[in-house]
């Protein structure tokens, strides 16, 4: 049986007849989405692999932070039907239009609006409480998370994507600085949830609101790992006066709800080594999207990602020395 046929027979319990069933481009994950469509609307299928291997009475991580998120008064897809046996949801269709696309498209001013609400969103998610043994609160960006990322950056990237210009006998003392710089960000008294890929892909704009999606990874963590996620994106620039007057306004916002107490320096401190954690992320993924899985659509991502690191990077003093290391990935990326 195929997934368009688990999609059909759910929609059909549903009480829904649908007319076609089509794939829709997904992103990095197993996830495999299609839009569904009836006489005069649309749902969008999704099959997930994980749900459908979950245990039973154990909690599926999208439909337990989606219930959060949307609880929070944050707009998220409403869910429609689901099946854990086959892995299968129906979920509302909230169209096409990313942020990124709409940044790239409407009025300056439409586009800034769209992201302080994005701002304001994220403070929300961060704002969410909850028990600790829950869900997610009981997964953090502790040093063995960050530096799994770390070295997946390091395998990917530096041993293959760019082995032809990276120095394999280096990687000894990278990975000394990574372990300094993750030191730096475990700070568990600071942590508040994270949304983990708050960026322009995973925010879709209907009826000109934003709608948050691919959620399920939340977990603890500083909280400009978010922000840098949005602010510093790796898929698409934004201009630095408004990059500077979001940073300010979420860092006022923390303060406001209480979730904060630092100063504005300290906070662009942390948002500085935040930036260069989740860029260094990014690049892993990128490069083995593009060397290991054949995704070439990556790759145009991975020199831009490269140069919002030049720019702030060797001005930093815990950073610099790492980036004194990644040196021959800027020569590479200049070619």
């Amino acid at each position: 049986m195929t997934t368009e046929d688990t999609i059909r027979i759910l929609s059909e319990r549903a009480g829904l007849a649908p007319v076609s069933i089509t794939p829709v481009q997904g992103d990095a994950s197993g996830r495999r989405y299609f839009r569904v469509f009836l006489q005069e609307s649309s749902l969008i299928g999704c099959h997930d692999p994980a749900f459908a291997s979950l245990p039973p009475r154990e909690v599926y991580p999208f439909l337990h932070i989606r219930q959060m998120l949307s609880a929070q008064g944050i707009r998220v897809p409403a869910v429609i039907a689901g099946d854990a046996q086959s892995g299968t949801l129906l979920l509302e269709d909230c169209g096409d239009l990313l942020l990124q696309d709409a940044a790239g498209n409407l009025p300056p001013d439409s586009v800034a609006d769209l992201y302080r609400t994005s701002v304001d969103t994220m403070l929300l998610i961060q704002s969410l409480k909850g028990e600790r043994n829950t869900l997610p609160f009981s997964l953090a960006f502790d040093k063995e998370k960050l530096m799994f990322e770390f070295d997946f950056f390091i395998e990917h990237a530096l041993l293959d994507y760019f082995s032809g210009v990276f120095n394999p006998l280096q990687a000894g003392a990278l990975r000394r600085e990574f372990e300094t710089i993750a030191d730096l960000l475990v700070l568990p008294d600071r942590f508040v949830p994270n949304h983990r890929d708050y960026h322009s892909r995973n925010i879709l704009i209907h009826h000109g609101t934003p709608v948050i999606i691919d959620f399920q990874d939340a977990r603890m963590g500083l909280a400009q790992y978010d922000a840098v996620s949005l602010l510093r994106d790796s898929y698409i620039r934004i201009d630095n006066a408004l990059r500077d007057e979001l940073t300010l306004r979420h860092h006022q916002g923390l303060i406001e709800r209480g979730l904060s107490r630092e100063g504005y320096d300290e906070y662009l401190y942390y948002f500085d080594i935040s930036s260069f954690q989740r860029s260094i992320k990014a690049i892993g993924t990128f490069c083995f999207q593009t060397a290991k899985l054949g995704k070439r659509g990556f790759e145009h991502s991975i020199a831009p990602t490269l140069a919002s690191l030049e720019e702030y990077g060797p001005q930093n003093p815990d950073l610099k020395q790492a980036m004194a290391l990644l040196a021959p990935l800027f020569t590479r990326k200049n070619r």
